[in-house]
């Protein structure tokens, strides 16, 4: 579906107290779904996943199955707060160093008049890693008990991390939004409108996090995109009328 149809859907769940949980599915993810099938099946536990990646978008296009629009996390992160805001419902911001979640909660409400804020946490890193860790975190978040929690802990900790907070607070929207949290905190920018459009968004990225990013974008997300596309391809020519 298209951000905005998503983001009607959320209100109209809310105000029949019906939760939710959204991946926001990118080239990475879905090269890790595609190589491991306990990933894939955490991912087809989500009510909704939309496509987070041009080469995805793509990809559909290419295979006669096509989707609507790009849905990034990054922008849900707005989209989803300005909901909140319209419909006085409170928000949560799980991930980010030590500072990022509350500087990403101050430039929303700056943004968002009247948006509540139930809580925001930067876990320590590998707390997901002990059952006792887990459970501290999501304990200060069925505390705070927030209508939407955004979780920026990237793939696939946020996931995980969202099934063990959902058993507990079904109520809820949750969306894992990898970056979403220091972007939304102005730690860096999204990519100019044209670059997002031409799916060159990841050039800008590797920019400004050469370190970080270059093995999985250049080693690992690039060749497996082009591998998806081809994979399309094939199946474009090769599916029968109607399968």
């Amino acid at each position: 579906m298209r951000e905005t149809e998503l983001v009607r859907m959320v209100e109209q769940a809310w105000r029949v107290r019906k939760g939710g949980w959204i991946v926001t599915a990118n080239v990475d993810i879905v090269r890790a779904a595609t190589r491991d099938a306990r990933l894939a099946e955490l991912v087809a536990e989500a009510d909704v996943v939309v496509a987070d990646g041009m080469p995805v978008v793509w990809a559909g296009r290419i295979a006669g199955e096509p989707l609507p629009e790009r849905v990034t996390g990054a922008s849900l992160v707005f989209s989803l707060a300005e909901a909140a805001a319209r419909e006085g419902r409170s928000i949560y911001l799980l991930g980010g160093q030590p500072g990022v979640p509350e500087a990403a909660a101050k430039a929303l409400t700056e943004r968002y008049e009247g948006l509540l804020v139930a809580g925001t946490q930067s876990p320590e890193f590998g707390f997901e890693k002990t059952p006792d860790g887990l459970d501290a975190v999501a304990q200060l978040v069925v505390e705070a008990k927030p209508d939407l929690v955004l979780v920026g802990l990237g793939f696939p900790k946020q996931e995980h991390t969202i099934k063990a907070l959902r058993a507990a607070l079904p109520d809820s929207w949750y969306i894992g939004c990898g970056a979403g949290i220091p972007m939304a905190a102005g730690e860096f920018t999204r990519a100019p409108t044209a670059m997002q459009r031409m799916g060159a968004e990841w050039l800008h990225r590797l920019a400004l996090e050469p370190k970080r990013l270059a093995r999985r974008y250049l080693l690992e997300d690039a060749p497996f995109a082009l591998r998806l596309l081809a994979g399309a391809l094939r199946r474009r020519f090769t599916s029968k009328p109607g399968v």
